[in-house]
């Protein structure tokens, strides 16, 4: 079990404004940013990150989605971060997340869905990986 995730403020929740409140939400939740910067994907590097998914009929919209504007990378650590991140961030439907969760308080549906959150520790390493070299991780 890793204590590093993975993390992008995705451009939904650039555009409202809400990237202090949800970084907020995290540094309260008890993560520390290890790494973090502010980019604009292009069309090829949103639909490299997101390969795995380049199969599935919704593969086009979410790059033009992630292209569509700046999002805000972060390496997270803490103790059982992959699985702790999850519980903060909330489900992926926003009708569907928890009370108190980043998705309740700043989604607006699935395809908007303010942030997004590795799912394992191995995918944690892999888009850590992907954002960052070894020197902008602390």
């Amino acid at each position: 079990m890793s204590n590093r995730t993975f993390t992008m403020i995705k451009p939904d929740a650039t555009r409202k404004g809400n990237t202090g409140a949800i970084l907020e939400m995290i540094n309260n939740g008890g993560f520390r940013i290890a790494a973090m910067k502010m980019v604009h994907l292009s069309k090829e590097k949103a639909g490299e990150f997101y390969a795995v998914h380049k199969e599935r009929p919704f593969y086009g919209e979410l790059v033009d989605f992630m292209s569509s504007g700046p999002i805000t990378a972060a390496i997270l650590e803490k103790d059982n971060a992959v699985d702790d991140f999850r519980k903060l961030i909330g489900a992926t439907n926003p009708a569907q997340a928890e009370e108190g969760t980043i998705r309740k308080k700043f989604a607006a549906s699935i395809g908007e869905n303010a942030i997004h959150g590795s799912d394992s520790d191995e995918n944690a390493k892999i888009e850590g990986d992907f954002f960052f070299s070894k020197l902008e991780q602390f």
